[in-house]
């Protein structure tokens, strides 16, 4: 039997169910590396819902440690971060009780080697110089914060770049101190380098992939919307700002355009934990809120357009990857594009603006693309498999 090293994963949120970008790539990684490692996990759960998933992630680790995250409380301890000059986002994921998990385990099992999902985590690695520490930032979150503070008023814009500058200055101690430090794409990290120049040997990128068995155009569903209607379609997690951003800005400015040339034309937004923001959407003629549904493939599978007008986002879009998996033409705003290596125009729709995304919308509505839905699903077969991009986590833990 394969003797396998122990090896500790700090991740921010319980990865599973992978139905949200985050959950997605923790829940591969976490597959990935059970395959080579005995894996020590320790990780927030921040839904209650969740808490049905636990024995699930157990059959993936060697031992595993799950905190209770109430993220109203973790909100408001956050704040005291702004007395001390701190992040906010170390502070809303600071437990001690998981601090001490960590501190047994490693010292139990002499643990070498420390993976960590999110900036956040690493306070836990930190003590920890002697292991081969790899931290996995996804997303360049500091930048995310900026974008933010760009499109809030005051006082939010104010916190929200208190927190860019703070949680850039975390980013750059942990890349220098860490051995290496991987980002969801080629974009994602030439932004880090250009943040932090004095860790750019250390930086790198894996892209996010798709389970193409399970997001396939030749699995039949039956149809989730009304005869006789045709849908645009969004999905996501819509408690995520930047998602409510998008779903307000298409159903307020873009849709209606559309619908005054397509009476039966309707825009459904499917995701789960929808704000009362989004939910108002649905006050709109034409616009559906579903909520949580049990799968989304069915929606986007029967959409004619699947749509993705992000105006905030950082790292690679999954929402795009899988309507391109599921060979649904997808129109999407360049920040949607970023980190995604699809062809405009042959592979994917590129809206600039309002009056490009009606445009874009009206023809592929005029004229379906099959085109498009086929160069896509084959450019996802090739780039993002999930077993090519993962093997450099590997390489990273190793050398």
């Amino acid at each position: 039997m394969e003797h396998k090293e122990d090896l500790l994963l700090l991740v921010h949120r319980i990865p599973y169910p992978p139905n949200k970008g985050d959950k997605i790539r923790s829940y591969h990684l976490l597959k990935h590396l059970a395959q080579h490692y005995r894996v020590h996990l320790a990780t927030f759960i921040d839904d209650p819902d969740d808490w049905q998933h636990v024995p699930q992630v157990e059959k993936l680790c060697a031992s595993s440690h799950f905190v209770s995250l109430n993220p109203l409380a973790a909100r408001v301890k956050s704040l005291g971060a702004l007395v001390k000059g701190g992040s906010l986002s170390l502070d809303y994921y600071r437990d001690g009780g998981l601090q001490r998990w960590v501190d047994q385990t490693v010292a139990g099992l002499n643990v070498e080697r420390i993976l960590v999902f999110s900036s956040a985590m690493a306070q836990y690695a930190d003590k920890y110089p002697q292991a081969k520490r790899v931290v996995d930032f996804v997303d360049v979150d500091s930048d995310k914060w900026r974008q933010y503070a760009d499109k809030k008023s005051w006082p939010m814009n104010w916190l929200y770049r208190h927190e860019a500058r703070q949680l850039l200055s975390y980013e750059r101690r942990v890349a220098r101190e860490y051995d290496a430090s991987l980002f969801v794409s080629a974009p994602e990290a030439d932004l880090f380098r250009r943040l932090a120049p004095e860790c750019g040997s250390k930086i790198g990128f894996f892209n996010n992939g798709v389970d193409t068995d399970y997001f396939s155009p030749e699995l039949v569903h039956a149809s989730p919307y009304a005869d006789g209607e045709r849908a645009l379609v969004f999905t996501g997690a819509m408690d995520y700002w930047p998602n409510v951003d998008a779903v307000q800005w298409f159903a307020e400015s873009i849709f209606p355009q559309l619908r005054a040339r397509f009476a039966d034309l309707r825009f459904y937004i499917v995701g789960a934990r929808p704000t009362s923001a989004v939910q108002a959407l649905a006050q709109h003629p034409g616009v559906t809120v579903t909520g949580t549904v049990p799968d989304v493939r069915p929606y986007i599978a029967h959409a004619k357009v699947a749509v993705a007008p992000l105006r905030v986002a950082r790292g690679i879009q999954n929402k795009v990857l899988e309507a391109m998996a599921m060979a649904t033409p997808v129109v999407v705003t360049p920040q949607a594009l970023e980190g995604i290596d699809a062809e405009p125009g042959t592979e994917l729709v590129l809206a600039e603006d309002e009056a490009d995304f009606v445009d874009a919308v009206s023809a592929l509505l005029y004229v379906p693309a099959h085109g498009i839905g086929k160069a896509a699903r084959a450019k996802v077969e090739r780039n993002y498999s999930w077993l090519h991009n993962l093997a450099c986590v590997g390489e990273r833990l190793e050398c």
